[in-house]
Protein backbone atom coordinates (compact mmCIF):
# COMPACT_ATOMS: atom_id res chain seq x y z
CA UNK A 1 0.00 0.00 0.00
CA UNK A 2 1.28 3.44 -0.74
CA UNK A 3 2.03 6.25 1.26
CA UNK A 4 -1.34 7.96 -0.24
CA UNK A 5 -3.57 4.96 -0.17
CA UNK A 6 -2.61 5.04 3.74
CA UNK A 7 -3.32 8.93 3.86
CA UNK A 8 -6.72 8.71 2.29
CA UNK A 9 -7.40 5.51 4.47
CA UNK A 10 -6.70 6.95 7.34
CA UNK A 11 -8.90 10.93 6.68
CA UNK A 12 -11.49 8.18 5.72
CA UNK A 13 -11.74 6.95 9.28
CA UNK A 14 -11.36 9.92 10.95
CA UNK A 15 -14.40 11.75 8.61
CA UNK A 16 -16.26 8.37 9.57
CA UNK A 17 -15.78 8.93 13.12
CA UNK A 18 -16.62 12.84 12.79
CA UNK A 19 -19.87 12.35 10.64
CA UNK A 20 -21.30 9.25 13.23
CA UNK A 21 -21.34 11.65 16.20
CA UNK A 22 -24.28 12.12 16.99
CA UNK A 23 -23.63 15.52 18.64
CA UNK A 24 -21.24 16.96 16.23
CA UNK A 25 -24.18 15.99 13.64
CA UNK A 26 -26.94 17.92 15.58
CA UNK A 27 -24.57 21.20 15.86
CA UNK A 28 -23.82 21.34 12.17
CA UNK A 29 -27.63 20.42 11.51
CA UNK A 30 -29.35 23.37 14.04
CA UNK A 31 -26.75 25.62 12.61
CA UNK A 32 -27.95 24.88 8.93
CA UNK A 33 -31.20 24.83 10.22
CA UNK A 34 -31.02 28.65 11.57
CA UNK A 35 -29.05 29.69 8.33
CA UNK A 36 -31.93 32.22 6.72
CA UNK A 37 -32.75 34.18 10.04
CA UNK A 38 -28.89 35.38 9.80
CA UNK A 39 -29.39 36.02 6.73
CA UNK A 40 -32.75 37.75 7.44
CA UNK A 41 -30.79 39.66 10.35
CA UNK A 42 -27.82 40.63 8.72
CA UNK A 43 -29.89 41.99 6.20
CA UNK A 44 -32.08 43.93 8.48
CA UNK A 45 -28.72 45.59 9.69
CA UNK A 46 -28.07 46.37 6.08
CA UNK A 47 -31.50 48.03 5.25
CA UNK A 48 -30.44 50.57 8.73
CA UNK A 49 -26.89 51.13 6.66
CA UNK A 50 -27.70 51.82 3.57
CA UNK A 51 -31.04 53.54 4.19
CA UNK A 52 -32.27 54.60 7.62
CA UNK A 53 -29.06 55.53 9.15
CA UNK A 54 -28.77 59.91 8.87
CA UNK A 55 -24.78 59.64 8.16
CA UNK A 56 -24.70 56.59 5.80
CA UNK A 57 -27.77 55.65 4.09
CA UNK A 58 -30.44 57.61 1.81
CA UNK A 59 -31.95 59.58 4.63
CA UNK A 60 -29.01 61.33 4.94
CA UNK A 61 -30.50 63.34 2.06
CA UNK A 62 -33.35 65.05 3.19
CA UNK A 63 -35.74 63.96 0.47
CA UNK A 64 -35.32 60.59 1.86
CA UNK A 65 -35.73 62.03 5.27
CA UNK A 66 -38.83 59.41 5.79
CA UNK A 67 -36.56 56.29 5.50
CA UNK A 68 -36.00 56.99 9.18
CA UNK A 69 -39.55 55.83 9.92
CA UNK A 70 -38.63 52.11 8.63
CA UNK A 71 -35.22 52.08 11.44
CA UNK A 72 -37.46 50.43 14.53
CA UNK A 73 -38.40 47.46 11.90
CA UNK A 74 -35.07 47.27 10.99
CA UNK A 75 -33.62 47.10 14.32
CA UNK A 76 -36.86 45.00 15.71
CA UNK A 77 -35.80 42.18 12.95
CA UNK A 78 -32.02 42.14 13.38
CA UNK A 79 -33.03 41.86 17.97
CA UNK A 80 -35.29 39.08 16.68
CA UNK A 81 -32.91 36.90 14.77
CA UNK A 82 -29.52 37.84 15.47
CA UNK A 83 -29.59 38.83 18.93
CA UNK A 84 -31.59 35.59 20.29
CA UNK A 85 -29.82 33.25 18.38
CA UNK A 86 -28.25 31.23 20.97
CA UNK A 87 -32.14 31.03 22.55
CA UNK A 88 -32.88 29.66 18.03
CA UNK A 89 -29.73 26.95 18.30
CA UNK A 90 -30.42 25.71 21.76
CA UNK A 91 -34.18 24.78 21.00
CA UNK A 92 -32.85 23.61 17.32
CA UNK A 93 -30.47 21.45 18.90
CA UNK A 94 -33.04 19.88 21.58
CA UNK A 95 -35.47 18.53 19.46
CA UNK A 96 -32.30 17.47 16.73
CA UNK A 97 -31.15 15.58 19.26
CA UNK A 98 -34.21 14.15 20.94
CA UNK A 99 -34.78 12.93 17.72
CA UNK A 100 -31.99 10.93 17.31
CA UNK A 101 -32.54 9.60 20.53
CA UNK A 102 -36.49 8.61 19.46
CA UNK A 103 -37.12 11.16 22.56
CA UNK A 104 -39.82 13.53 23.18
CA UNK A 105 -38.72 16.51 20.77
CA UNK A 106 -40.89 19.35 22.04
CA UNK A 107 -40.12 18.82 25.50
CA UNK A 108 -36.49 18.44 25.09
CA UNK A 109 -36.33 21.78 23.43
CA UNK A 110 -38.37 23.25 26.33
CA UNK A 111 -36.58 21.46 28.37
CA UNK A 112 -33.04 22.72 26.85
CA UNK A 113 -33.97 26.00 26.39
CA UNK A 114 -34.94 26.47 30.42
CA UNK A 115 -32.20 24.73 31.57
CA UNK A 116 -30.05 27.23 29.81
CA UNK A 117 -31.61 30.31 31.03
CA UNK A 118 -31.95 28.90 34.33
CA UNK A 119 -28.08 29.22 34.02
CA UNK A 120 -27.41 32.54 32.72
CA UNK A 121 -27.89 36.02 34.06
CA UNK A 122 -32.03 36.85 34.64
CA UNK A 123 -31.52 40.10 34.86
CA UNK A 124 -29.46 43.39 33.72
CA UNK A 125 -28.43 46.50 34.79
CA UNK A 126 -27.80 50.34 33.69
CA UNK A 127 -26.89 53.68 34.99
CA UNK A 128 -28.26 56.81 34.25
CA UNK A 129 -27.30 60.28 35.46
CA UNK A 130 -24.93 57.77 38.11
CA UNK A 131 -27.88 56.11 39.42
CA UNK A 132 -27.75 52.41 38.91
CA UNK A 133 -31.07 50.71 37.82
CA UNK A 134 -31.77 46.81 37.52
CA UNK A 135 -35.02 44.89 35.63
CA UNK A 136 -35.82 41.83 35.21
CA UNK A 137 -35.17 39.94 31.87
CA UNK A 138 -32.42 38.50 30.11
CA UNK A 139 -29.85 40.15 28.63
CA UNK A 140 -28.47 40.52 24.79
CA UNK A 141 -24.86 38.90 26.38
CA UNK A 142 -26.92 35.46 27.17
CA UNK A 143 -28.94 35.61 24.21
CA UNK A 144 -26.88 36.76 21.31
CA UNK A 145 -24.15 34.94 19.57
CA UNK A 146 -21.85 34.81 23.14
CA UNK A 147 -23.90 32.22 24.53
CA UNK A 148 -23.29 29.81 21.75
CA UNK A 149 -20.60 27.31 23.40
CA UNK A 150 -21.95 27.12 26.66
CA UNK A 151 -25.88 26.75 24.91
CA UNK A 152 -24.72 24.01 22.57
CA UNK A 153 -22.77 22.00 25.80
CA UNK A 154 -25.66 22.11 28.65
CA UNK A 155 -28.24 21.38 25.57
CA UNK A 156 -25.98 18.34 24.71
CA UNK A 157 -25.91 17.37 28.24
CA UNK A 158 -29.35 18.01 29.41
CA UNK A 159 -31.25 16.67 26.76
CA UNK A 160 -29.24 13.06 26.51
CA UNK A 161 -30.20 13.19 30.31
CA UNK A 162 -33.74 13.78 29.94
CA UNK A 163 -34.11 11.49 27.49
CA UNK A 164 -32.55 8.53 29.01
CA UNK A 165 -34.47 9.53 32.55
CA UNK A 166 -37.62 9.52 30.35
CA UNK A 167 -37.02 5.49 29.57
CA UNK A 168 -36.80 4.86 33.21
CA UNK A 169 -40.40 3.43 34.27
CA UNK A 170 -40.26 3.87 37.63
CA UNK A 171 -40.01 7.91 36.95
CA UNK A 172 -43.01 7.51 34.77
CA UNK A 173 -46.68 9.03 36.39
CA UNK A 174 -48.94 6.40 35.15
CA UNK A 175 -52.46 8.25 34.10
CA UNK A 176 -55.72 6.62 33.42
CA UNK A 177 -56.88 5.18 30.41
CA UNK A 178 -59.35 7.68 29.75
CA UNK A 179 -56.44 11.03 30.35
CA UNK A 180 -55.70 12.10 26.52
CA UNK A 181 -52.75 10.64 25.26
CA UNK A 182 -51.08 14.75 25.01
CA UNK A 183 -51.71 15.25 28.91
CA UNK A 184 -50.19 11.56 29.76
CA UNK A 185 -47.18 12.03 28.15
CA UNK A 186 -46.61 15.33 29.69
CA UNK A 187 -47.11 13.81 33.26
CA UNK A 188 -44.56 10.57 31.83
CA UNK A 189 -42.07 13.49 32.09
CA UNK A 190 -42.95 15.27 34.84
CA UNK A 191 -40.18 13.79 37.01
CA UNK A 192 -37.32 14.17 34.76
CA UNK A 193 -37.97 17.69 34.39
CA UNK A 194 -38.16 18.44 37.80
CA UNK A 195 -34.99 16.52 38.11
CA UNK A 196 -33.34 17.98 35.60
CA UNK A 197 -34.14 21.74 35.77
CA UNK A 198 -33.71 21.24 39.79
CA UNK A 199 -30.45 20.05 39.39
CA UNK A 200 -29.01 22.56 36.96
CA UNK A 201 -30.74 25.57 38.19
CA UNK A 202 -29.24 25.17 41.80
CA UNK A 203 -25.74 23.88 40.26
CA UNK A 204 -25.96 27.04 38.23
CA UNK A 205 -26.17 29.29 41.67
CA UNK A 206 -23.55 27.47 43.33
CA UNK A 207 -21.26 28.08 40.59
CA UNK A 208 -22.05 31.74 40.97
CA UNK A 209 -21.53 31.72 44.39
CA UNK A 210 -18.43 30.37 44.41
CA UNK A 211 -16.73 32.16 41.66
CA UNK A 212 -18.95 35.61 41.24
CA UNK A 213 -19.33 34.64 37.40
CA UNK A 214 -22.46 32.78 35.51
CA UNK A 215 -21.25 29.44 33.52
CA UNK A 216 -22.01 31.85 30.71
CA UNK A 217 -19.31 34.08 30.97
CA UNK A 218 -16.72 31.66 32.20
CA UNK A 219 -17.58 29.65 29.06
CA UNK A 220 -17.39 32.13 26.83
CA UNK A 221 -14.22 33.84 28.58
CA UNK A 222 -11.87 30.47 28.43
CA UNK A 223 -13.18 28.60 25.67
CA UNK A 224 -15.29 30.72 23.37
CA UNK A 225 -13.56 33.92 22.98
CA UNK A 226 -10.08 32.25 22.38
CA UNK A 227 -11.59 30.15 19.29
CA UNK A 228 -12.94 33.01 18.05
CA UNK A 229 -9.35 34.70 17.86
CA UNK A 230 -7.78 32.13 16.95
CA UNK A 231 -9.74 31.59 13.68
CA UNK A 232 -9.49 35.31 12.59
CA UNK A 233 -6.01 34.89 12.90
CA UNK A 234 -3.68 33.95 10.04
CA UNK A 235 -2.99 30.49 11.26
CA UNK A 236 -6.39 29.84 12.12
CA UNK A 237 -7.75 31.02 8.87
CA UNK A 238 -5.07 28.43 7.02
CA UNK A 239 -5.09 25.36 8.95
CA UNK A 240 -8.82 25.40 9.19
CA UNK A 241 -8.95 25.88 5.05
CA UNK A 242 -6.12 23.39 4.26
CA UNK A 243 -7.74 20.75 6.95
CA UNK A 244 -11.27 20.84 5.37
CA UNK A 245 -9.46 20.18 1.64
CA UNK A 246 -7.57 17.39 2.92
CA UNK A 247 -10.68 15.46 3.41
CA UNK A 248 -12.03 16.59 0.01
CA UNK A 249 -8.84 15.29 -1.50
CA UNK A 250 -10.30 11.47 -0.14
CA UNK A 251 -13.58 12.63 -1.48
CA UNK A 252 -14.96 13.37 1.72
CA UNK A 253 -17.18 16.63 2.06
CA UNK A 254 -14.68 18.56 3.78
CA UNK A 255 -16.99 21.59 5.05
CA UNK A 256 -19.23 19.15 6.31
CA UNK A 257 -16.50 17.16 8.50
CA UNK A 258 -15.43 20.93 10.30
CA UNK A 259 -18.98 22.46 10.01
CA UNK A 260 -19.81 21.83 13.52
CA UNK A 261 -16.48 23.35 14.66
CA UNK A 262 -16.67 26.54 12.08
CA UNK A 263 -20.28 27.21 11.97
CA UNK A 264 -20.81 28.60 15.84
CA UNK A 265 -17.48 30.28 15.68
CA UNK A 266 -18.11 32.17 12.18
CA UNK A 267 -22.02 32.92 13.26
CA UNK A 268 -20.59 34.80 16.27
CA UNK A 269 -18.16 36.78 14.21
CA UNK A 270 -20.71 38.11 11.65
CA UNK A 271 -23.10 38.39 14.57
CA UNK A 272 -20.34 40.82 16.60
CA UNK A 273 -19.88 42.65 12.94
CA UNK A 274 -23.61 42.93 12.63
CA UNK A 275 -23.85 44.48 16.43
CA UNK A 276 -20.94 46.62 15.88
CA UNK A 277 -22.57 48.41 12.59
CA UNK A 278 -25.65 48.77 14.34
CA UNK A 279 -23.77 50.56 17.03
CA UNK A 280 -22.33 53.18 15.12
CA UNK A 281 -19.04 51.05 15.15
CA UNK A 282 -16.38 49.46 12.78
CA UNK A 283 -16.75 45.38 12.61
CA UNK A 284 -13.90 43.94 13.33
CA UNK A 285 -13.95 40.34 12.41
CA UNK A 286 -13.14 39.63 8.93
CA UNK A 287 -13.40 35.63 8.61
CA UNK A 288 -17.48 35.14 8.46
CA UNK A 289 -18.97 32.41 6.75
CA UNK A 290 -19.30 34.39 3.66
CA UNK A 291 -15.53 35.35 3.33
CA UNK A 292 -15.35 31.78 3.33
CA UNK A 293 -17.56 31.22 0.31
CA UNK A 294 -16.67 33.87 -1.49
CA UNK A 295 -13.09 34.43 -1.30
CA UNK A 296 -11.43 31.12 0.25
CA UNK A 297 -14.15 28.31 -1.33
CA UNK A 298 -14.58 30.54 -4.70
CA UNK A 299 -16.30 28.08 -6.92
CA UNK A 300 -16.56 25.13 -4.46
CA UNK A 301 -13.60 23.42 -2.40
CA UNK A 302 -10.37 23.80 -3.81
CA UNK A 303 -11.06 26.67 -5.93
CA UNK A 304 -12.00 24.61 -8.74
CA UNK A 305 -13.60 27.67 -10.83
CA UNK A 306 -9.70 28.70 -11.41
CA UNK A 307 -9.11 24.63 -12.27
CA UNK A 308 -11.95 24.86 -14.63
CA UNK A 309 -10.10 27.78 -16.34
CA UNK A 310 -6.94 26.36 -16.47
CA UNK A 311 -8.34 23.05 -18.17
CA UNK A 312 -10.00 25.30 -20.95
CA UNK A 313 -6.87 27.46 -21.20
CA UNK A 314 -3.98 25.23 -21.09
CA UNK A 315 -4.86 21.74 -21.19
CA UNK A 316 -4.35 19.76 -24.97
CA UNK A 317 -6.21 16.49 -23.41
CA UNK A 318 -9.65 16.24 -24.89
CA UNK A 319 -11.42 14.69 -21.53
CA UNK A 320 -9.54 17.19 -19.52
CA UNK A 321 -10.96 20.18 -21.67
CA UNK A 322 -14.35 18.17 -21.89
CA UNK A 323 -14.46 18.49 -17.89
CA UNK A 324 -13.06 22.31 -18.04
CA UNK A 325 -16.35 22.96 -19.74
CA UNK A 326 -18.53 20.78 -17.70
CA UNK A 327 -17.41 22.04 -14.19
CA UNK A 328 -16.99 25.81 -15.57
CA UNK A 329 -20.82 27.04 -14.45
CA UNK A 330 -21.90 25.06 -12.06
CA UNK A 331 -18.43 26.07 -10.39
CA UNK A 332 -19.52 29.49 -10.96
CA UNK A 333 -22.19 28.93 -8.18
CA UNK A 334 -19.81 27.05 -5.77
CA UNK A 335 -20.63 23.63 -7.21
CA UNK A 336 -17.66 21.90 -7.52
CA UNK A 337 -18.65 17.64 -7.45
CA UNK A 338 -18.54 17.61 -11.32
CA UNK A 339 -14.87 18.53 -11.54
CA UNK A 340 -13.81 16.92 -8.13
CA UNK A 341 -14.99 13.49 -8.99
CA UNK A 342 -15.51 13.99 -12.74
CA UNK A 343 -12.10 14.14 -13.81
CA UNK A 344 -11.29 13.05 -10.83
CA UNK A 345 -9.35 15.45 -8.29
CA UNK A 346 -10.36 13.05 -5.23
CA UNK A 347 -7.60 10.54 -5.04
CA UNK A 348 -5.63 11.60 -7.61
CA UNK A 349 -2.03 11.97 -7.05
CA UNK A 350 -1.03 14.13 -9.37
CA UNK A 351 -3.23 16.97 -8.41
CA UNK A 352 -3.71 16.25 -4.43
CA UNK A 353 -1.03 19.24 -3.81
CA UNK A 354 -3.05 21.79 -5.63
CA UNK A 355 -6.19 21.08 -4.50
CA UNK A 356 -5.26 20.72 -0.66
CA UNK A 357 -2.85 24.11 -0.84
CA UNK A 358 -5.14 26.37 -2.86
CA UNK A 359 -7.62 26.95 0.26
CA UNK A 360 -4.01 28.30 1.78
CA UNK A 361 -3.37 30.68 -1.41
CA UNK A 362 -6.81 31.86 -1.05
CA UNK A 363 -6.45 32.45 2.71
CA UNK A 364 -3.37 33.65 2.79
CA UNK A 365 -4.21 36.66 -0.56
CA UNK A 366 -8.11 37.44 1.02
CA UNK A 367 -6.30 37.88 4.49
CA UNK A 368 -3.67 40.18 3.01
CA UNK A 369 -6.45 42.11 1.69
CA UNK A 370 -7.80 42.72 4.96
CA UNK A 371 -4.79 42.98 6.73
CA UNK A 372 -3.74 46.33 4.26
CA UNK A 373 -6.88 48.07 4.49
CA UNK A 374 -8.35 46.82 1.33
CA UNK A 375 -11.08 44.86 2.56
CA UNK A 376 -13.41 45.72 5.31
CA UNK A 377 -15.25 43.01 8.01
CA UNK A 378 -18.67 42.67 6.37
CA UNK A 379 -21.88 42.67 7.96
CA UNK A 380 -24.17 41.18 5.67
CA UNK A 381 -24.15 37.41 5.51
CA UNK A 382 -24.09 36.13 1.40
CA UNK A 383 -26.03 33.32 0.85
CA UNK A 384 -24.88 30.19 -0.39
CA UNK A 385 -25.03 29.86 -3.98
CA UNK A 386 -24.97 33.27 -5.51
CA UNK A 387 -22.64 33.22 -8.01
CA UNK A 388 -18.89 34.78 -7.88
CA UNK A 389 -18.30 38.41 -8.55
CA UNK A 390 -21.65 39.15 -7.01
CA UNK A 391 -21.56 37.16 -4.20
CA UNK A 392 -18.02 39.58 -3.60
CA UNK A 393 -19.98 42.93 -4.70
CA UNK A 394 -22.59 42.08 -2.33
CA UNK A 395 -20.57 41.88 0.86
CA UNK A 396 -17.74 44.01 -0.25
CA UNK A 397 -18.85 45.79 -2.80
CA UNK A 398 -16.00 46.63 -5.72
CA UNK A 399 -13.18 45.50 -4.12
CA UNK A 400 -14.46 42.67 -3.10
CA UNK A 401 -14.71 41.90 -6.95
CA UNK A 402 -11.24 43.11 -7.53
CA UNK A 403 -9.96 40.26 -4.61
CA UNK A 404 -11.72 37.83 -5.74
CA UNK A 405 -10.21 37.82 -9.04
CA UNK A 406 -6.74 38.27 -7.83
CA UNK A 407 -7.47 34.74 -6.68
CA UNK A 408 -9.20 33.21 -9.75
CA UNK A 409 -5.82 34.18 -11.23
CA UNK A 410 -3.69 32.95 -8.69
CA UNK A 411 -5.54 29.58 -8.75
CA UNK A 412 -5.11 29.14 -12.10
CA UNK A 413 -1.57 29.71 -11.73
CA UNK A 414 -1.56 27.65 -8.82
CA UNK A 415 -2.99 24.31 -10.74
CA UNK A 416 -1.04 25.61 -14.45
CA UNK A 417 1.99 23.10 -13.42
CA UNK A 418 0.04 20.27 -12.63
CA UNK A 419 -2.12 20.58 -15.99
CA UNK A 420 1.00 20.79 -18.22
CA UNK A 421 2.37 17.36 -16.63
CA UNK A 422 -1.08 16.11 -17.35
CA UNK A 423 -0.76 16.91 -20.73
CA UNK A 424 2.75 14.89 -21.02
CA UNK A 425 0.80 12.22 -19.33
CA UNK A 426 -1.27 11.51 -22.32
CA UNK A 427 1.41 12.06 -24.75
CA UNK A 428 3.05 8.84 -22.82
CA UNK A 429 -0.47 7.02 -22.47
CA UNK A 430 -0.88 7.50 -26.04
CA UNK A 431 2.63 6.28 -26.83
CA UNK A 432 2.68 2.80 -24.73
CA UNK A 433 -0.79 2.16 -26.25
CA UNK A 434 0.91 2.32 -29.72
CA UNK A 435 -1.33 5.40 -30.65
CA UNK A 436 -4.81 2.87 -30.28
CA UNK A 437 -7.78 4.90 -28.79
Amino acid sequence: MSKFDKFADAMSLAAEKIDGNKYLSVIKNAFSTFMPFIIVGSFASLGNYVLTNTTTGLARFSVFSFLTNLAPAFTALNFATMNIITLGIVVLMGILLARKNKGNELLSALVALSAYIAVVPQSTSVTVEEQLYTASGLPVASTNASGLFVGMILTLVVVELFNRLCNVERLKIKMPAAVPPAISRSFNALIPVVIILFIVGIAGRVYVILTGDYINETIYAILQRPMEFFLQTPTGTIGLAIFSQLFWAVGIHGGLVISAIRAPIMASALAENIEAVANGLTPMNPITMSTWRAFINIGGGGLVLSLAICLLLFSKREDGRAIGKLGLIPSIFSISEPIAFGLPLVLNPLYVVPYVLSAGVSSVIVILAFNIGFLTPNFVDVPYGLPIIINAFLGWGWRGVVVQIIIIAAGVLTYLPFVLVHNRQEVHEVAETGGEQ
